[in-house]
């Protein structure tokens, strides 16, 4: 069987839909339904439809890498709004790509996870269904505008009404559908025939469409982030680094001259250059000017070294643009409050064990190790591994389906 999925990303498909360039969590709105569906393993191909240049451009910056298997798709002829839309756009879509099944993917909802999409895929195949929807469990009672009870009796006790219905109820999430491509041909609706629902965590049912609502998203994807950075750390393209409490433990040797030396670890120098072995590409901005760190710069051949910044976000702005690597596949590692800026924009950022608590509680990984102790490689260890265990996990899921 063929199974592909499709994700509206155009203008013509209401508020969220405009809003899917628009950074969640430090990366595009899309990025992370789609994300988790490329690691899914579940979809021959991926297809999304983005008519604004710039969605295109940032799905192309997103998913460039060789593995992924995205494809934008012009669906411009489906121009009506809300369900009508919906199913106006498969009927587009089926018309142009060739599947089995077809699942339907909402940008609006970055809480959707690859187990997600790999639950509802077995669900799907061992029931025999013609259709799947997502929901969200409820335990709440509710009313029509009229005053109306659906679905409980307010007679009753809640006590007595939850004893009848102890699960609770599903309530309808929209985070992605599932339909037969015969289903669709027959009728003029995603759902039908033989349903299926795919039960997702509760917190998938937050509606986005308010600031409320997407705020609070916001936090849970952070949340959640800072307990894994592995699927950011593996979209790295260049590792920036600060040099004082960063790549050395920002203790300096004075002498009557000045400034005499300071200490660097040899394992971070040796976790830069596999780094750079690798593909990534080295950067290191710091405030001071100095010649130790100059002489050590050649040594370890950081041709992308800019000393004597005060102000350091607007140059790692500028170098992102000439670097055409996107802030959200840059991660920064750093110490202190100079740093604090880039450390808020970029995908990844990192900090040693003894950064100051401003940049702890901004910093998505701290490490173990302080600075010029060890920090560097260890964060330089991690995004090696990142991108191994992320290539093993979506090869393991692409034999499974």
């Amino acid at each position: 069987m063929r199974w592909v999925a499709f994700a509206p990303l155009h203008g013509n498909f209401g508020p969220v839909s405009r809003s899917s360039a628009r950074s969640m969590a430090g990366r595009p709105l899309f990025s992370w339904s789609l994300e988790q569906a490329v690691i899914s393993g579940c979809f021959d191909t991926i297809y999304v439809t983005a008519d604004p240049p710039v969605i295109r451009k940032r799905i192309v910056e997103e998913f460039s890498r060789a593995d992924t298997i995205i494809e934008i798709l012009d669906c411009s002829g489906a121009t009506r709004t809300g369900v009508e839309n919906w199913t106006s756009l498969l009927h587009t879509f089926q018309q142009k790509i060739p599947f089995d099944v077809v699942c339907s993917i909402q940008a609006a909802s970055p809480l959707t996870r690859a187990e997600d999409f790999r639950a509802a895929k077995r669900k799907f195949l061992s029931e025999n269904l013609d259709s799947l929807l997502t929901a969200a469990p409820s335990r709440r009672f509710l009313w029509t505008r009229m005053g109306e009870p659906v679905g409980h009796d307010p007679l009753k006790s809640r006590a007595s009404c939850d004893a009848s219905n102890p699960e609770g109820y599903l309530l309808e999430n929209g985070a992605f559908y599932l339909t037969h491509e015969k289903l669709l041909r027959d009728n003029d609706h995603y759902l039908g025939g033989r349903m299926g629902i795919h039960e997702m965590a509760p917190e998938t049912a937050i509606e986005i469409t308010g600031e409320a609502g997407w705020n609070i998203v916001e936090r849970l994807l952070r949340e959640q982030e800072r307990g894994s950075v592995q699927a950011r750390a593996s979209r790295i393209k260049f590792l920036v680094l600060d040099v004082d409490g960063t790549l050395t433990d920002a203790g300096m040797y004075y002498g009557p001259a000045g400034e005499a030396l300071k200490k660097f670890n040899t394992r971070d120098a040796h976790g830069l250059q596999r780094l750079r072995e690798h593909g990534l590409g080295v950067c290191v901005i710091t405030t001071e000017t100095s010649p130790s760190v100059e002489a050590r710069m050649r040594k370890l051949r950081i041709d992308e070294y800019y000393p004597g910044i005060s102000d350091k976000f607007p140059l790692l702005l500028k170098l992102s643009k000439r670097w055409g690597v996107p802030l959200e596949n840059i991660g920064y590692v750093g110490d202190d409050l100079s740093d604090l800026e880039c450390l808020s924009r970029v995908g990844v950022a990192f900090c040693p064990a003894d950064a100051v608590p401003l940049v702890v509680r901004q910093a998505h990984y701290m490490c173990e190790y302080s600075g010029g102790h060890g920090a560097v490689r260890e964060v330089c260890d991690l995004i090696l591994r990142s991108r191994e265990t992320i290539r093993h996990d979506s090869a393991e899921a692409e034999a499974y389906s």
